[in-house]
């Protein structure tokens, strides 16, 4: 009966090595192509097309092709640590905690958001908090920092079905992400956090003020120099 028992718990043993093995191939597939290739689509997009009728407006563009003043405005927006951490801003996520913010938007990263962005759905799950963690890792170890910032600047939400540095600013501004200005891109930065319910176009109070605090956060970083080291 012992030796019965130890050769079952060897075949669990064996069944979930190999099960890990095959989760981990499975996401790496999922995730290292995309350090050189742009993703098709997203699961936010995906739960997009799904839920609304009407096409989604997006177009790929490289990095370069983005004004220095929208990535810093989003880093100095979303995330101000994003070239020194290492895929959570633990520091942050703490000082949300203890405030007992009901939106903890502040504490979470950009390779945060990019992880849930391509892959997951909205939630507080610990699931999905624990998928988006795994996810988190894999691209920080097989992404550069300058991938991460180019990926998340065309897969982002800035209103509704406009994904994509390159569709926000020609939508709401009718002018190429290169030629975005500093307060312009402000305004595309203060409506992250709800893309479908405030408007750069159209910017609330809220928004207003959001964007001028962006742009004070912009020059207490240093401006777009700030990202040099990426």
């Amino acid at each position: 009966m012992r030796m019965a028992r130890k050769a079952a718990k060897r075949r669990l043993y064996r069944r979930a090595i190999k099960a890990l093995g095959i989760m981990l191939f499975i996401s790496i597939a999922l995730t290292l192509p995309w350090r050189w290739i742009a993703p098709p689509t997203t699961a936010y997009i995906i739960r997009d097309r799904l839920q609304n009728k009407g096409p989604i407006n997006r177009r790929w563009v490289p990095l370069g092709e983005i004004s220095p003043n929208l990535r810093i405005a989003v880093v100095a927006a979303e995330d101000q640590k994003f070239p020194e951490h290492h895929g959570f801003d633990f520091q942050s996520l703490s000082s949300s905690l203890r405030e007992k913010r009901r939106n903890l938007r502040g504490a979470s990263t950009i390779s945060q958001q990019l992880a849930k962005n391509l892959y997951l759905w909205p939630g507080r799950s610990l699931v999905r908090k624990a998928l988006e963690a795994y996810f988190t890792v894999l691209i920080e170890v097989m992404w550069p920092k300058r991938r991460i910032l180019e990926v998340y600047l065309n897969v982002v939400e800035f209103g509704p079905r406009v994904y994509g540095a390159d569709a926000a600013s020609r939508f709401f501004f009718n002018t190429p992400p290169g030629r975005i200005t500093s307060r312009e891109a402000a305004l595309l930065a203060a409506v992250l956090p709800n893309p479908k319910g405030m408007s750069a176009l159209l910017p609330s109070r809220y928004v207003l003020k959001r964007a001028s605090q962006i742009e004070a956060a912009v020059r207490a970083l240093g401006g777009p120099g700030y990202l040099a080291r990426l």
